[in-house]
């Protein structure tokens, strides 16, 4: 008697406890046929000095996961991104880097901007055996299976440029950057290349990132008269370099400067008055023309607003999130090591235009576009190359 009791109060117990529980409770329980979201994390600067050029590539890959889970996401399941900031602090991006993948077991990433910061995280995606996409023109001399990269690397911009200046603006060249990695081994590629071109050198400097005072370089240029002024100073140091400039009468309308690491975002916090003129270099500008690029430009504007604009880290780091889609479709799994596999000869129409990853090195095929700035901070393209092989490390 006693346990046929017991078992009546457990069962009593049970039906209570169950029709307790609120409706909407009820209705909230996951269904076991629900797709379970894949993490990707999202990590760039989106505080300090390089936010002026990098925090905008973080709504183009939003732009892109939104389509992606809007079209019945990534093999049915729909892409949940983690997004932190690197604060443009380089021990902040490993730290970052290390939480998305032991903490937050994301399948992958899609960030970085200087390659300060890649650096930084790249032991840490190698000792988790994470995988990153970084969709920055860099200086190339590395490749790693841990990093997919769909930015230029640095003979996809800087041989031709050079080329196309030497040719149709001069032969004397004062070359100023930021000083750190990138810029100074896009000069080191640059040196020869002026070279082969007939043309010399009549100066060099390097500031660290986030100067604010150019004048004594601005003397020398002044005093070496150059033909062209080619500049790899990157971030919010742009804008006192180009108001600096203009204001001693140095603008693109008197004086050849490619600008290197400049594209239409970054026009408008530098000023667009400040930029009129001025030359650029890019995988992609928002004004090429063909159907994929239109539609990326409308949906872009649609979602964040009709004043904004598009650049070249910002394409790339939305055809980052497509690559990665179409290779673990291809792949048909999320696992890195078949992620990359699938990647070789992987192709896409993307808003720049046909490209796809190389069969061994994981850069990308790109075009590059020579370009000036319009008084509307857009750009109007002057020279457009075949589809660059990529050559990560070149003989110099």
């Amino acid at each position: 008697m006693k346990k046929t009791r017991r078992g009546f109060l457990k069962t009593a117990l049970a039906t209570t406890a169950a029709t307790a529980l609120p409706g909407s409770m009820l209705l909230r329980a996951p269904s076991v046929n629900a797709a379970e979201p894949v993490k990707v994390g999202i990590l760039h600067s989106l505080t300090g000095t390089v936010a002026i050029a990098e925090a905008h590539v973080v709504d183009a890959e939003k732009l892109a996961i939104d389509e992606i889970n809007a079209a019945g996401g990534v093999m049915g399941r729909p892409i949940q991104p983690v997004v932190e900031d690197g604060a443009s602090d380089w021990p902040t991006f490993a730290e970052k880097a290390q939480k998305l993948l032991e903490g937050d077991k994301v399948s992958t990433v899609f960030g970085c901007y200087t390659s300060a910061s890649r650096k930084a995280v790249l032991p840490v995606f190698e000792r988790y055996k994470g995988l990153l996409y970084y969709p920055t023109y860099y200086e190339g001399l590395e490749m790693s299976k841990n990093i997919m990269y769909t930015g230029q690397e640095a003979t996809q911009s800087v041989i031709p440029a050079v080329n196309w200046l030497a040719k149709n603006k001069g032969k004397k060249f004062y070359l100023v950057g930021s000083d750190y990695i990138w810029p100074r081994t896009t000069n080191r590629i640059a040196h020869p290349t002026i070279a082969k071109a007939g043309g010399s050198v009549v100066g060099e400097d390097y500031f660290p990132l986030g100067t604010v005072e150019f004048s004594s370089v601005i003397n020398k240029i002044k005093a070496a008269k150059p033909d062209v002024i080619l500049s790899t100073i990157v971030g919010g140091s742009n804008v006192a370099f180009f108001k600096q400039l203009n204001s001693v009468g140095i603008t693109g309308k008197n004086q050849a400067i490619m600008a290197l690491a400049v594209t239409e975002e970054e026009a408008i916090g530098i000023g667009r008055e400040n930029i009129t003129g001025v030359l650029s270099c890019m995988g992609y500008f928002q004004s090429v023309e063909n159907p994929q690029n239109k539609k990326f430009v409308a949906a872009f504007k649609a979602k964040y607003g009709q004043d904004r604009v598009v650049g070249d880290t910002m394409e790339a780091g939305y055809l980052s999130v497509y690559m990665w889609k179409l290779a673990a479709e291809k792949a048909k799994s999320f696992d890195v090591e078949k992620v990359v596999a699938a990647s070789s000869n992987l192709a896409w129409d993307a808003p720049e235009g046909a490209i796809k990853f190389h069969a061994s090195n994981h850069h990308l095929w790109k075009h590059a576009r020579i370009g000036e700035f319009q008084p509307d901070g857009q750009v109007h393209i002057l020279y457009e190359s075949p589809l660059i092989e990529p050559n990560p490390f070149p003989k110099l």
